[in-house]
């Protein structure tokens, strides 16, 4: 009995804890590239290569394990039919990643109009979110700041003068707490930099919620926050 007592109480106190991760964009973004490339360089068996990886039609899994933390990760599929299946995960989720091909310009207002859904889903207001620019290692991909500008442009024109006076609050709060950051899901180039932001996130967002924080938004009011890589 005691034996069983004592077994019990050590798994309990080195029981790591579990966060779930979305990984979110359209199609052809390298959402189950990032995911594999993750998977190689954190856990021993190593993910698939990238000619190996297919469409994806619903999600894939992935799994790593951290000093303190596991992160699961669900890549969900961004075809337009099946985007509708994100939401049903948003409730579940402890951070979202929206992953922007960089280097698809044709596609970038598309990609900005998912975002802008996503960004301003009630039901993940107080998650942890993180935009990666993803394809930096190919020429002509648009940089860090040029992401920045090119979605601040898209939703200038987008919204009216009117829309924009009733949604500029909401709309610069969530962005103070929002990162941007680079990424090449082929070469591996920032994954690690998103894997630990991640990490302290989801670590933060934990501790505010159970000192019962009042807001999970920076008081400070700006743009997107740049990361560079």
């Amino acid at each position: 009995m005691a034996y069983h007592l004592i077994k019990g109480l050590i798994e309990h106190l080195t029981r790591k804890e579990e966060f779930f991760v979305i990984i979110v964009g359209l199609d052809n973004a390298g959402k189950t590239t990032l995911l594999e490339k993750i998977k190689t360089l954190y856990n021993k068996a190593p993910g698939l290569e990238p000619d190996k990886i297919g469409p994806t039609i619903g999600q894939n899994i992935g799994k790593i394990v951290l000093p303190s933390s596991i992160l699961q990760f669900w890549d969900l599929g961004g075809q337009r039919d099946i985007r509708n299946i994100w939401e049903k995960y948003y409730d579940e989720c402890h951070a979202v990643v929206y992953v922007v091909d960089a280097s698809d310009l044709e596609r970038m207002s598309e990609g900005w109009e998912v975002f802008d859904t996503v960004l301003n889903s009630p039901r993940i207001l107080g998650v942890p979110l993180l935009l990666l620019a993803n394809k930096q290692d190919l020429p002509g991909s648009l940089s860090i700041e040029n992401i920045r500008q090119n979605y601040e442009e898209w939703w200038q024109l987008r919204n009216s003068e009117e829309a924009h006076r009733l949604r500029t609050r909401r709309i610069e709060r969530r962005m103070a707490s929002l990162d941007v950051m680079g990424v090449s899901a082929i070469e591996g180039t920032g994954i690690r930099e998103a894997v630990d932001w991640l990490f302290l996130r989801v670590q933060n967002a934990r501790r505010s919620v159970r000192s019962h924080f009042v807001s999970p938004f920076r008081v400070d009011v700006g743009l997107i926050s740049i990361s560079q890589v």
